[in-house]
C-alpha cells in the first residue's frame, strides 16, 4: 500500500506539474476560458507545493482548478484564487479576471469570513465549552448573514461574467471522530463542535447557491473517512503547522478534483 500511494502521489505531481503551466493568468486564451477564484482552500494550500511566483497566495499546480484544467486541453486557466482571501478580498482583487468571454468559473470562499482560524485556535487552546460556544457563533452566523454575503458575491460574479457556468465548491468536515492527533490531542466533544461549523458552512453555501441559481458542489461526503487524525487522512493534521486542517495532496486530487470532475464531466 505505501508503494502504491507513494506511485499515486508522484503521478499526481506529475500531472500537476502540467497543469501549472496552464495556470498563468498571463497566458493568451485559447479555446474555453475557465477562472478560479477563491481562498486557500481553492488555492491549494496543504499539498506542500506552490509556486513561488503567487507569494502570500500560496498557490499551487496541484490545487483542484489546475488538476481539473490539465485533464480538459480546450480550457485556459487564469487561477486567482489567493490564501486568506475573503468574500471582500474576492470580490475587490479577483473579479477583475472575468468577463464576457468566461466560460467556467470555480469558487471557494466563506470559510475566513467565518473566522475559521479564529475558531481553530479557540478550539485548540480552550475548554470544550468554549469550543462550542465559538463553533455555536460562527455555525450561525454561517446558516444566516453568510447567506445574503455569497449571494451577493455569486451576483457579481454573474454579472461580470454572463455567460459563464458558476460552480461553487464547498468545505469538507475537518476531523475525524476517532483516532489521535498529534501534539494537541481534541475530545470528541470538540471534534464534533469543529465538524459541526463544516456543516454550516456547506449548508450557507449551499442556500446561497440556490438563490442565485448557481451550481453547489458538497465535497463532504467525499472526504468522509479520511478526516484529520484518523487512520486515513486527507485533511492535514496539526503537525502540518499552517497548512493545518486543509486537504493533503490527496485530499484535493480524490476529493475535490473528483467531485468537479463528477459535476463537469
Amino acid at each position: 500500500m505505501r508503494k502504491l500511494m507513494s506511485a499515486v502521489v508522484g503521478a499526481v505531481l506529475a500531472f500537476a506539474g502540467t497543469a501549472g503551466v496552464m495556470s498563468t493568468p498571463a497566458q493568451a486564451a485559447t479555446g474555453q476560458e475557465y477562472v478560479a477564484l477563491g481562498d486557500s482552500y481553492a488555492s491549494g494550500v496543504g499539498t506542500g507545493y506552490y509556486d513561488s511566483g503567487s507569494g502570500d497566495c500560496k498557490r499551487s499546480p496541484a490545487d483542484y482548478p489546475a488538476l481539473w484544467a490539465a485533464a480538459h486541453a480546450d480550457y485556459t486557466l487564469k487561477d486567482v484564487s489567493c490564501s486568506g482571501a475573503t468574500i471582500a478580498d474576492v470580490r475587490d482583487k479577483q473579479l477583475s479576471a472575468l468577463g464576457a468571454g468566461t466560460d467556467l468559473v470555480t469558487l471557494t470562499v466563506g470559510g475566513n469570513d467565518a473566522q475559521f482560524s479564529s475558531v481553530v485556535r479557540a478550539c485548540l487552546t480552550q475548554s470544550d465549552s468554549y469550543c462550542a460556544t465559538a463553533t455555536l457563533w460562527m455555525s450561525y452566523y454561517a446558516r444566516n448573514q453568510l447567506v445574503t454575503e455569497l449571494a451577493g458575491l455569486y451576483g457579481d460574479i454573474r454579472s461580470k461574467a454572463p455567460n459563464a457556468r458558476i460552480v461553487v465548491l464547498g468545505y469538507p468536515r475537518t476531523l475525524s471522530p476517532t483516532g489521535t492527533c498529534p501534539l494537541v490531542d481534541l475530545s470528541p466533544a470538540k471534534r464534533t463542535a469543529m465538524n459541526g461549523l463544516a456543516d454550516a458552512l456547506a449548508e450557507g453555501t449551499a442556500a446561497a447557491a440556490a438563490e442565485e441559481s448557481v451550481e453547489f458542489v458538497d465535497v463532504r461526503a467525499a472526504f468522509q473517512g479520511h478526516g484529520a487524525c484518523g487512520s486515513d487522512p486527507w485533511i492535514n493534521d496539526l503537525s502540518a503547522g499552517t497548512e493545518v486542517f486543509h486537504p493533503t495532496l490527496m485530499g484535493y486530487l480524490a476529493g475535490y478534483d473528483a467531485r468537479l470532475n463528477e459535476v463537469t464531466g
